[in-house]
């Protein structure tokens, strides 16, 4: 029975190790994932925040990548991940009507003004892709100026719509 036991115990670590499992219940779908879906607008909610965060850190990597250590080659993978994870596909998905108020930090004025806010992330999409051509250009000094326009995009849509 023990060995039995810690056989089944070994199986599931393995497969939550390796992904074969899905994402556990409760747990945040990961970026990337094909048609995104969320249990609740608080699952949503959780989900595009941590992912937020994560698109902040990966633009604080590339700054010091870009600007500290002028080294487009590595900044290749982040570049990318940005552009995936930064998309309006990735995160308005996320973005469920009436998701604000408890926990979120979502003003009610992003669904009233759903447009705009949708535009703001083909703007942002067009950021990443002109940081992109800099970093590929290895031209350091546009690449600066694009991830301070990044950020300010950032700022401004947060402003408007973040308490």
């Amino acid at each position: 029975m023990l060995m039995l036991r810690t056989s089944l115990s070994a199986v599931l670590a393995l497969t939550l190790a390796l992904g074969l499992a899905g994402p556990l219940q409760g747990e945040a779908p990961r970026s990337g994932d094909e048609g995104k879906q969320f249990e609740d607008s608080r699952h949503a909610v959780t989900w595009r925040r941590e992912e937020l965060k994560g698109i902040e850190r990966l633009v604080r990597q590339l700054r010091f990548d870009l600007v500290n250590n002028r080294d487009a080659r590595g900044a290749e993978p982040r570049l990318e991940e940005l552009a995936e994870r930064a998309s309006g596909a990735n995160l308005l998905p996320a973005f469920i009507e009436g998701s604000h108020g408890r926990g979120s930090e979502a003003r009610a004025r992003i669904w009233e003004e759903w447009e705009e806010f949708k535009a703001g992330f083909t703007d942002l999409e067009e950021q990443v892709a002109t940081l992109r051509e800099a970093a590929a250009a290895e031209d350091y000094r546009l690449a600066t100026r694009e991830l301070s326009d990044l950020s300010m995009t950032c700022r401004s849509c947060h402003r408007r719509y973040r308490y």
